[in-house]
């Protein structure tokens, strides 16, 4: 049985581990948090910001994440720790609403007064005089100073007021409401100023600025930081892991205990792409703001009925056989007898070698049990003619079952110039994609984020179908516009 005198040793052990270490201190503070690897690894990189700000480094650090994910809870209690390692250390927050920042003020002021953080941070006392601000430590929901100490927690708003005070650690917690605000250049503009004529102006010579947010454009606060100041540092999570890494696996969730894989999935379903890009991801995209301008594409539903007058298809397998980290493509393209050409099926995957032969011949199979007088001949499989590309050519074309195999040979032109040469095809209104397909979301994506996405095997087949059927034929666009019209 443990004695009471053995009860203190652990307290007072446990103590001083929450005041050298952040990731102990919130589980001291917070016993039923939900915990997976990315609350530790985020508790990780801001122990070492602390460790930089308290060396005069500093440091500056921005942390994206997916919203409902525990990201302002995180900083919540790193401000809480922090003020209790030092009290003197005067802290400015700022967020989009004053809301928010009063719900961050009333969580930091319940914590500060409670048993357990006074036992961690006996120094730093709050409420201990007058709150009117005559002489003692005031104390209300846009300010908590601590008593006898030069420092503080002060909450305002972003484009709010912080005139005639002065920070050394200076928060910023979501900057824009939406993505209306975040999509309006005027806005941005005015938080940009806002950022670099009040909000910097307040800063120590030796403060550190903490900014965690979901990102909502390309343009926002944190990507003009990030463009123009090279000492920032960027921690990025996220939801669905995008490449394999130290704690997860590709297409694993952030924090399944939190939010599920099929939760996300659902979401992901549900959203715009370029939205879940943005605000699950991290990856912000500027819609039609890139080389391929998205409301250029015709629409049409899925699966519908089109009078075609040939059916091709297109592959762009991986660079390696096995290589498990790219994507092969295959792509089911038809041209329309009313000359626009029209994205039917596509499927994608990471196949080993034996896995690509079986996916190739089962969607031809699939493919030809479709053929009747509107769906037009299925002529052709036509596949990159390089490395993997060129081992599942002869595959494919020798033995029972040969299919129509095309190799394509792409020359040396790059990918971004290829892609030039189609957009006049686009621009057209020549090409059609289907707008409910289950895999459209990924590849609207990465048609947005193009050429500086993290994949491209999707735009590939679909530059190669473009090219075979509307580029290299000489296609009168005027007439085919006209005829489709």
């Amino acid at each position: 049985m443990t004695s009471a005198a053995d009860l203190d040793v652990l307290e007072a052990l446990a103590i001083e581990e929450a005041r050298a270490s952040f990731w102990a201190f919130r589980q001291r503070m917070n016993p039923k948090m939900k915990k997976g690897w990315w609350q530790r690894d985020l508790a990780h990189h801001l122990q070492q910001f602390h460790d930089d700000l308290v060396a005069g480094r500093r440091p500056r650090l921005i942390v994206q994440a997916p919203p409902q994910h525990g990201k302002s809870e995180t900083i919540t209690d790193f401000i809480a720790w922090a003020s209790g390692k030092n009290p003197d250390r005067k802290t400015i927050f700022a967020s989009f609403s004053e809301r928010l920042g009063e719900r961050t003020n009333g969580k930091l002021q319940r914590m500060f007064a409670s048993e357990r953080y006074r036992r961690t941070f006996p120094e730093l006392v709050v409420g201990d005089g007058p709150t009117n601000g005559t002489g003692g430590p005031v104390l209300n929901r846009q300010l908590i100073e601590f008593a006898k100490r030069q420092g503080y927690f002060r909450n305002t708003t972003v484009r709010g007021s912080v005139t005639g005070e002065s920070l050394d650690l200076g928060v910023i917690d979501d900057p824009v409401k939406g993505r209306e605000e975040a999509n309006s250049q005027t806005v941005r503009d005015r938080i940009w100023d806002w950022f670099t004529d009040d909000f910097a102006t307040r800063f120590a010579d030796d403060a550190g600025l903490l900014m965690i947010l979901t990102r909502w454009h390309v343009d926002d606060l944190a990507g003009r930081l990030i463009e123009r100041d090279k000492s920032v540092k960027v921690v990025s999570y996220p939801a669905i892991a995008t490449e394999d890494s130290e704690h997860r696996r590709e297409g694993e969730p952030l924090f399944p205990q939190l939010k599920s894989l099929d939760f996300l999935l659902k979401m992901k379903e549900q959203m715009d792409p370029v939205g879940w890009e943005a605000l699950y991801q991290q990856s912000p995209i500027v819609a039609g703001g890139n080389l391929f301008r998205l409301e250029d594409f015709r629409k049409h539903a899925h699966g519908a009925s089109l009078d075609l007058r040939r059916r091709v298809i297109y592959a762009d397998t991986a660079q390696k056989t096995g290589e498990r980290n790219d994507y092969s493509v295959f792509q089911v393209w038809g041209m329309g007898r009313d000359g626009v050409l029209y994205l039917l099926d596509q499927v994608r995957g990471k196949f080993e070698a034996p896995e690509l032969e079986r996916a190739a011949r089962a969607l031809w199979a699939r493919e030809v049990a479709k053929t009747d007088a509107r769906s037009g001949p299925l002529v052709a499989f036509k596949i990159e003619d390089a490395v993997s590309g060129t081992g599942l050519i002869q595959r494919l074309t020798r033995g029972e079952g040969r299919m129509p195999v095309v190799p394509i040979r792409r020359g040396r032109s790059d990918k971004y110039t290829r892609a030039l040469d189609v957009l006049p095809s686009i621009s057209s209104g020549m090409v059609s994609l289907p707008v409910n397909a289950p895999w459209i979301g990924d590849l609207v994506a990465e048609l947005a984020a193009f050429p500086n996405g993290t994949h491209d095997d999707q735009v590939d087949p679909l530059v190669d179908a473009i090219t075979d059927h509307l580029v290299s034929t000489g296609y009168d666009y005027a007439d085919a516009l006209s005829r489709a019209l």
